[in-house]
């Protein structure tokens, strides 16, 4: 009975860890700007994966998860695999791409998200969602490790999906 019960908890377990696709969903089309007034749109990313990720310059969380975001994003980068950040709940005056740039980050990152948050259902920071070439959803997380192997789980299921 013991050895049985174990076996279903570590059965289960290992289920858990695996990120899995129950379904697509379309991922709502953006349009805002960065620090210095360009618009940017989520159309713009069509054809290519996609990590959109939902920070904030105060947020401790994020500043421990951007490293591995970075990582992945130039990893596959010849992949098409693109990092772009949505930075929102800011407080008044800051400039988050200046904050990503001196933790020694390159990603671009667009500003005054808070509706777009909204709109992706995002609750908290970090949030870090994993789309796909055809501008599906394949997956999302809030993890804050930045060696989470659900990170790099849920890149390889995007890129998938985009050579598919």
């Amino acid at each position: 009975m013991i050895r049985r019960f174990l076996l279903l908890l570590t059965l289960s377990i290992s289920f858990l860890s695996i990120p899995t696709l129950v379904s697509a969903e379309a991922a709502p089309d953006f349009t805002l700007s960065d620090v210095n007034g360009n618009r940017v749109s989520l159309a713009d990313y069509k054809g290519r994966p996609l990590i959109l990720h939902f920070w904030a310059t105060w947020c401790p969380y994020c500043k421990k998860l951007q490293p591995g975001l970075e990582r992945l994003s130039v990893e596959f980068e010849n992949q098409g695999l693109a990092l772009l950040g949505v930075s929102f709940r800011e407080d008044e005056g800051v400039n988050p791409q200046a904050a990503l740039t001196e933790r020694g980050h390159s990603f671009k990152t667009l500003v005054k998200g808070i509706e777009v948050a909204r709109l992706y259902g995002v609750k908290g920071t970090p949030t870090t969602l994993f789309i796909d070439s055809a501008g599906n959803i394949v997956g999302t997380t809030n993890t804050s490790a930045p060696d989470d192997p659900v990170l790099r789980q849920y890149a390889m299921i995007a890129m998938q999906k985009t050579a598919n």
